[in-house]
Parts: structure tokens; C-alpha cells; sequence
């Protein structure tokens, strides 16, 4: 099993653009109506969208893939492009997609830890990120990795307010 992790550019919106959606789809479909699904996915990954995140020097996306088929991607934030005002000090870890046909194969932490490697290259004291609360897989998996639930922030799916657990991991 060959597995590569690569930084996108704008080439890779097209690409973004299909696995952002399908994943979300795939992930969080059968906890929302389809409306709120449909008026989420059109504004988060709409063309025009996932190309205006990537052409925001703040963000960094990347995909991983194995034997060459793309599995995957990693979008971090920094700076003003934080979903949250968290300070310089901090990098946010926006998306950790995976498709399901690759769940459950160690891909998640191979992005976490480029998120770390990210953050220690950017010489950042924290990364965070906002995961729904009742996404309990992901966030077991994130205090296996360390992270702490510091806080909770709202989040949108269509006109649904949904709370996401803000959690954090301090680097040394």
C-alpha cells in the first residue's frame, strides 16, 4: 500500500470540490433533512468556493492518496483564516475528509499528523479544531490523539444550528 500526501494548488479544485462533497454527504446525511444537506454542500463546495479557500495564503489543503487514487484530504487554517479568532499562536485543522470505502485504514492520523508537522514547521503553540458533538468516532479519535475539549462553537447545516465540541491540543 503506497500512500503519498500531496499540497493541492489550484488544479486540485475540481477534485476538492467532488470528495469535500461526497464525504460530507457520505459522513453526515442520515443525521440531517436533505435540505439543510443540499444548502450546506452548495455553499461549502461550490467551484467558486473551494477555489477562492485555495487561493487564501492562510490555508493549506492536501490530498492523500493511495496507490494513486485519492482517498482523502487535509485543509488547516491560520491566521484570519481560522473559523475561530484563536491567535497567531494557533493552527486550525478546518477538514480531515476521508471517503468510506478508505475509513478505518489509518489515513485520519496520517493527516493529523501532517497538521502537526504543519504546526511545528509555522512554529504554532496550539492546533484545534471543531468537531459535531454527536460525531463521536471522530472525536474518540481525536482525544486518542491528544486533544482536549477546550470550548463549543455553533455551526450551520442549512438553518439548523448544530453545536461542535472546539478541541485543542498544546505542541511543545
Amino acid at each position: 500500500m503506497n500512500i503519498n500526501i500531496k499540497r493541492c494548488n489550484i488544479v486540485d479544485s475540481h477534485i476538492l470540490q467532488e470528495i469535500g462533497y461526497e464525504t460530507f454527504n457520505e459522513t453526515f446525511k442520515n443525521q440531517n433533512s436533505i435540505e439543510n444537506m443540499n444548502v450546506y454542500l452548495e455553499k461549502a463546495f461550490n467551484i467558486e468556493q473551494v477555489e477562492k479557500e485555495l487561493a487564501n495564503t492562510s490555508s493549506q489543503f492536501y490530498l492523500i492518496t493511495i496507490d494513486k487514487i485519492v482517498a482523502g484530504y487535509l485543509k488547516v487554517n491560520t491566521n484570519d483564516a481560522q473559523s475561530e479568532e484563536m491567535g497567531n499562536e494557533s493552527l486550525e485543522i478546518e477538514r480531515i475528509y476521508i471517503k468510506k470505502d478508505f475509513q478505518k485504514h489509518g489515513l485520519g492520523k496520517y493527516l493529523l499528523n501532517k497538521a502537526l508537522e504543519i504546526a511545528e514547521e509555522l512554529n504554532k503553540s496550539k492546533i484545534w479544531l471543531g468537531v459535531w458533538e454527536k460525531n463521536e468516532n471522530a472525536i474518540a479519535f481525536y482525544k486518542k490523539m491528544g486533544f482536549v475539549q477546550t470550548g463549543t462553537h455553533s455551526f450551520y447545516m442549512g438553518d439548523e444550528e448544530q453545536i461542535d465540541f472546539i478541541m485543542t491540543k498544546t505542541l511543545n
